[in-house]
């Protein structure tokens, strides 16, 4: 039976004999899977390099400052890049470039040699998302398309869950800097894949005409360009940077910050991050699908996008809240409950915050959006770094950190709400598309 979209309209087929967007969608978890392997190793050994070299919790905030100031300078040039050069050629240029400087952290010991070591390391991985979304426009149909990028998105999950188990390993029996090599060169074969299987829809040898039939169902964009300050005009744009600015700190601190807490809150020692940080991101996973999963269910149900997405978010706020009691946590494991909540909402709100360029804006604009809000978020996460170290250095407890990722969600949420309050599609750039098709 055939559905109609409530984002446009459009009459959607039934879901066709063909699954190859969904192999698809199992090339872009693994990709997001290895950046988060690479930018944690350093995480997992921060306790244990701290004790060797003697680094600071300044020092080491500023590591985490620059990486993300990178990070965010890499999505506005990977964001128009991928626009004009497309997802594939985009996502092994990002690939190639962060693998290199990853497997580089093993000839630096010192907080400084690390920053500069994180910086092309950040500016590859900062290509990881809008590669993976522009893909994402390029195979699924908006009712398809939070469930997609859930699925991937959970890979992040997936990253931080194998990274402390593998990494420990490596170390004990080779040296900590065998565990920036050996994990490096697990990328290669992931770009071997990409190269021999993705194609745009049209072009793909092992597609139906049912699937494509399905995934074309709604109308392509017209060819066209958009500036800088095109996008920016748009207050859908607004929205979805506002959104990133608030959440993706909290997140980034979760990633960076979780051994630290552990070793010092709970004397956990390198060999004793695995389970807790395992049980964190698993229950992550399940907040990443089931917060895609139930926007997608509710458009499937005909409720419009704007509820859709918003009801979405309200829930995955709620579940985030009770992290602000982390600290006062008589065991680890209630500890991990709150944080492994906190991180499920956080993968659930960011699966329909990340749907957003893809919902309102043509695909030729999607990047530039993308890479916009990337930068919002790191410019968010540069802050909550500095303000990180300040707190740890001074008051010495996470207590001011955790009652700030409480409450950034809902926050984010209003914020989204008011600037974009209708959910509507931008049309400004059609007089665009005409003049450059």
């Amino acid at each position: 039976m055939a559905l109609v979209n409530s984002v446009d309209k459009t009459v959607i087929p039934p879901p066709p004999r063909g699954k190859v967007r969904w192999i698809i969608c199992a090339l872009l978890f693994f990709a997001v899977v290895l950046s988060y392997i690479d930018r944690l190793v350093l995480s997992v050994l921060k306790p244990t390099l701290q004790a060797q070299y003697g680094w600071t919790e300044s020092g080491y905030g500023d590591v985490v400052f620059w990486f993300q100031a990178a990070y965010g300078i890499g999505f506005l040039f990977f964001g128009r890049l991928i626009d004009r050069v497309g997802a594939k050629v985009g996502y092994l240029l990002a690939m190639g470039v962060w693998t290199v400087a990853h497997m580089a952290h093993a000839l630096v010991t010192t907080t400084t040699g690390f920053a500069l070591a994180r910086i092309p390391l950040a500016l590859g991985e900062s290509g990881t998302y809008p590669a993976a979304l522009a893909a994402a426009a390029e195979w699924f149909p908006k009712r398809e398309r939070a469930l997609a990028i859930g699925i991937f998105n959970a890979g992040a999950n997936v990253g931080a869950i194998v990274t402390p188990l593998i990494v420990p390993m490596i170390t004990l029996a080779m040296g900590w800097e065998s565990a920036f090599v050996i994990t490096g060169l697990f990328n290669l074969v992931w770009i071997g894949a990409w190269i021999a299987f993705y194609r745009r829809p049209r072009e793909h040898p092992r597609i139906t005409q049912e699937e494509i039939a399905y995934i074309e169902a709604e109308p392509f964009d017209t060819e066209g360009k958009a500036t800088f300050r095109q996008v920016l005009s748009c207050r859908q744009t607004w929205a979805y940077m506002s959104g990133r600015f608030l959440i993706d700190p909290i997140w980034w601190t979760f990633l960076f910050w979780l051994p630290d807490f552990f070793s010092k809150r709970y004397a956990v020692d390198l060999k004793g991050f695995g389970p807790p940080l395992i049980a964190i991101y698993l229950i992550a996973d399940v907040g990443s699908i089931l917060g895609g999963w139930y926007s997608s269910r509710l458009l499937a149900r005909g409720v419009s996008a704007n509820r859709a997405r918003k009801t979405a978010m309200l829930a995955c706020a709620l579940v985030v809240t009770p992290v602000t009691f982390a600290m006062y946590a008589p065991t680890i494991w209630v500890a991990v409950l709150l944080i492994g909540l906190a991180c499920a909402g956080h993968q659930g709100f960011s699966s329909n915050l990340f749907s957003m360029p893809a919902d309102l804006f043509p695909r030729w604009a999607q990047g530039t959006v993308v890479g916009l809000g990337g930068f919002a978020g790191a410019a968010g996460g540069m802050l909550m770094s500095k303000y990180a170290g300040y707190v740890l250095e001074t008051i010495g407890s996470y207590t001011p950190i955790f009652i700030v990722s409480g409450s950034a969600y809902l926050v984010a949420l209003l914020a989204v709400h008011l600037i974009n309050p209708c959910y509507a599609p931008v049309t400004r750039f059609a007089r665009s598309a005409e003049l450059h098709a």
